[in-house]
């Protein structure tokens, strides 16, 4: 973080103490995306269209327009010979199908964590299991997952309401999968009530739930009971920021918030002498997390200390037509 990490003793601010949590912000998957998008419009020169957007951050997307990337909704606001990239969460197959239908050059920037999901929900359904989506009805990864098989294989359950009513077609022929993005308490809650009403369900042969987001909720987890208020910079749509607020609120802070940029600080939430957990969500760069500090910095004398859980040293590999 550079400069903005040093402590510094600052006469006449009051004193106050961020506590940065780590592992925080850009995960493997999300770098990856990004760079898709750059290194296509390096190679081939804007426009490149992305369709949704590449992570859920608007700092991150307005840069990419910057450059000369178009984000669309949909394929069809893509003109003919147009080159596409999907979005970091996964797209339904029917959207792969539409752009060769179409005879669109594309570029998949799905994480590969949430394509080992498609990949497992694919072995279950051919050994005649019906599935079970532990995740956010709406969520583009969730749209994506389902898109993967025919309509009706699988059925998304969201709280540990649904899984105490899930009614299956065949209790003994059952599998779950869940979304990248979850809490990961929340959803152990749900996957024991799973487990408990049909002992015979069929799980994912390492946890779904990645690495990036289990690392930052522990890492929000150590800060938590020592702050008074812990901020998370993250999007409101963006599924493993909101959980961030949540996993802080039940971790201990006397408070939490999401905020998008040092802007949205609330300030009635801080006070002078008190403790401030910072975190920051996997698509949220760490400029804006230098941002906020400054932000802090005018106002307080502030202290610095780093809480690291663990370190990530994970690397996906772009395609192979952008090598």
């Amino acid at each position: 973080m550079g400069n903005v990490a040093e402590n510094r003793r600052v006469e006449g601010k009051p004193r106050l103490t961020l506590l940065l949590a780590a592992p925080r912000g850009f995960c493997a998957g999300v770098d990856r995306a990004i760079r898709i998008v750059e290194l296509a419009l390096q190679k081939f020169g804007p426009p490149v269209y992305v369709r949704h957007e590449i992570v859920h951050n608007r700092f991150v997307v307005e840069r990419l327009e910057r450059m000369g990337a178009v984000f669309i909704d949909e394929l069809d606001q893509a003109p003919a010979g147009a080159r596409v990239i999907f979005s970091a969460h996964g797209v339904p197959k029917s959207v792969p199908a539409e752009a060769e239908r179409r005879e669109l050059f594309y570029l998949d920037a799905t994480c590969p964590l949430v394509s080992k999901v498609h990949v497992e929900a694919g072995r279950h359904f051919n050994a005649g299991h019906q599935i079970v989506l532990i995740g956010h009805a709406g969520h583009p990864e969730v749209e994506g997952t389902i898109g993967q098989l025919p309509e009706g294989a699988i059925s998304l359950v969201e709280t540990v309401a649904d899984a105490e009513t899930f009614e299956p077609r065949n209790a003994e022929s059952l599998a779950y999968i869940t979304q990248t993005t979850l809490s990961v308490d929340d959803t152990a809650e749900i996957v024991a009530v799973l487990r408990r009403r049909f002992p015979l369900i069929a799980g994912p042969h390492k946890e779904d739930i990645c690495y990036a987001t289990t690392n930052r909720q522990e890492a929000v987890k150590a800060i938590a009971p020592r702050a008074d208020v812990v901020f998370v910079i993250g999007a409101p749509n963006s599924s493993n920021s909101m959980r961030l607020v949540e996993v802080a609120k039940r971790a201990g802070a006397r408070d939490a918030a999401l905020i998008q940029r040092a802007t949205d600080i609330d300030w009635s939430l801080v006070r002078a002498g008190e403790t401030v957990g910072l975190s920051a969500g996997a698509s949220a760069p760490e400029i804006l997390m230098e941002e906020v500090i400054g932000s802090f910095r005018k106002r307080y004398d502030v202290r610095l200390e780093e809480v690291a859980v663990t370190k990530e040293n994970v690397e996906f590999n772009v395609p192979r037509a952008l090598m």
